[in-house]
């Protein structure tokens, strides 16, 4: 399965100021009140240009909060490491669900970018233009019908991003415990052969540091204890899969 660096060209507001000349024609406007224009590009309008005579007294209207959203699903090949688009969800949940057994390369991608190999060019880099978060490993594809959703909280929530199913008859199911009672009260999913082990609420993490808030640490003196603090010997390092890698866009 790119919160905000750049600000998108359809909300800017731009001063008119270039030359022009003169004319007759009343919807034409002067260079003299050209510079006294606002044109403002509003896509609520339909794409249409709005002409505001009066710039100093202009109030724009005032905008919901833009979450950030999904803008392309990569996936890095475990030969080369370069990163390679994923063409849509639905490839993207497949090769998620066995990356372990079945690592991403690049002559994967012949299905729907043909020739490719680890000796071109990397589809897209990994760099500070975007929100990146690397995604949880062999999460299954949702049952047919189903459809998995991936909610981005804002910058400085306390989670990064929330899980949804839909049902194929629009019904929205936020935890395991209700995918639980939604299949006891309609056994003909789990007729069909619809399993708990088919959902996942397992989220990515992003890689950009502080992105999610953090929860104060909460100091505990050692004389409180009911029992000696030993510390405890560190285990051996797991294995880290980067193969899978969320690139979401900055709104």
């Amino acid at each position: 399965m790119k919160p905000c660096s750049t600000i998108p060209r359809e909300n800017v507001i731009d001063v008119s100021s270039s030359d022009c000349s003169s004319t007759n024609d009343e919807n034409t406007l002067s260079c003299a009140d050209s510079q006294k224009q606002l044109v403002i590009y509003e896509p609520s309008n339909g794409g249409e240009i709005e002409v505001i005579p009066d710039p100093i007294s202009y109030k724009p209207q005032s905008f919901q909060r833009v979450l950030p959203s999904i803008g392309a699903f990569t996936a890095q090949c475990a030969n080369c490491f370069k990163w390679r688009l994923i063409p849509s969800l639905e490839k993207y949940q497949e090769i998620r669900e066995h990356i372990t057994k079945k690592p991403f390369v690049c002559e994967n991608a012949h299905e729907w970018h043909a020739d490719v190999s680890c000796s071109d060019p990397a589809d897209i880099e990994q760099d500070g233009s975007r929100l990146w978060a690397i995604d949880k490993p062999n999460i299954a594809q949702p049952p047919p019908g189903w459809q998995r959703e991936l909610r981005i909280r804002g910058e400085g929530s306390k989670k990064f991003a929330d899980v949804y199913y839909t049902s194929p008859t629009g019904v929205t199911l936020r935890s395991i415990p209700d995918i639980e009672k939604f299949l006891f009260k309609h056994p003909e999913y789990m007729e069909q052969g619809v399993t708990i082990s088919q959902f996942s609420f397992q989220i990515p993490k992003p890689l950009q540091e502080n992105y999610v808030r953090k929860r104060p640490s909460r100091a505990v003196s050692a004389d409180l204890l009911p029992y000696p603090l030993v510390k405890k010997a560190r285990s051996a390092p797991r294995n880290r899969i980067h193969n899978f890698d969320l690139m979401f866009r900055r709104m």
